[in-house]
This record gives structure tokens, sequence and C-alpha cells, in this order.
């Protein structure tokens, strides 16, 4: 096990990071939602999530000796800035709404795997764990509904013309 307390602490901040910048980008893309109750409602339902998740790290965080992050990353701030500027050019679809949050899920997930790489204590270890099988559950459900909003290709200018 890693006795290095600020890699620890590092990898913990990391991840409430992650859940940062999803707990804001579901409360961003629930409110751009054009259609779609169930969407609307599960986005709300991950925001809440997410904030959960961050303060069980950031109690973590604390409980170890060091002081939890409080917001998002910078990266996640870039990203939030372009999946407003894709959402605005692409005339705010809930489809192109549900490409971008299936997009964070990716980097949730990625991020998520790099924290349980790191030798982390066996309490830590089982939250980490807990939190990323919801993560990956919810990642499924997006994918799920993403595919239910694909365009059928019969919507296509001139797909019925051979």
């Amino acid at each position: 096990m890693a006795n290095d307390m600020s890699e620890i602490r590092s990898t913990l901040n990391d991840l409430i990071e992650t859940c940062k910048d999803s707990q804001e980008g579901f409360h961003s893309a629930a409110e751009k939602l054009k259609d779609g109750p169930e969407i609307h409602t599960l986005f709300l339902k991950l925001y809440l999530q997410r904030s959960e998740f961050a303060g069980e790290l950031q109690a973590e965080v604390t409980r170890i000796g060091g002081e939890p992050a409080t917001s998002g990353s910078t990266a996640g701030a870039i990203h939030r800035g372009w999946i407003g500027l894709k959402t605005a050019l692409a005339a705010d679809t809930d489809h192109a709404i549900l490409e971008e949050a299936e997009r964070g899920e990716d980097a949730a997930v990625k991020n998520y795997i790099e924290g349980l790489r790191k030798d982390l204590p066996s309490d830590l270890e089982r939250i980490v764990s807990r939190q990323f099988r919801e993560i990956q559950q919810a990642h499924h459900a997006i994918r799920e509904l993403l595919e239910r909003h694909r365009t059928p290709t019969t919507d296509l200018p001139m797909a019925g013309l051979r």
C-alpha cells in the first residue's frame, strides 16, 4: 500500500474534481434539455449523486489530514465551455446534449480507473470502487438513452430514394 499520504490525497482530490465537473455538466445539460422529462430527471439525479460522491471524498481527504478540492478542474471548465459552444451550434438538441454527457462520462470512467490503479488503503478503495460502479451504471444509462435518441436513417434527406 502506498504510504505516501500526499499521493493518496492527490488521487482523492482528482476524483473530487471529476465529480464536481460531472455535477456541473449534468446541471448545465439538464437546463438545456428541450424535451424528455426522463433525461431531465436522470441528469438531476446524477447531479445530486456526484455532489454526494464529492462530499464523501472531501470528508475522507479531511479525515486523512488534507485540504479537499472544492471545485472542478480547469480542464473540466474548458470542457463545459466546449459543451456550451457545441450545443449552441447544434441548436441545443437533446441528442447533442446526450452525446456530450456520454463524453463527460467517458472521462469520469477513465479518471476513476486511474484512481483505482493507485494503491489506496482498503477503506478508501472500497469507497472509490463503489462510486466507480455507480458511475459505470450511469454511463450505461446515458449510452442507452443516446441510442434511443439517434435519428433514424429514414429521416435523412432522400434516404428513401433508390
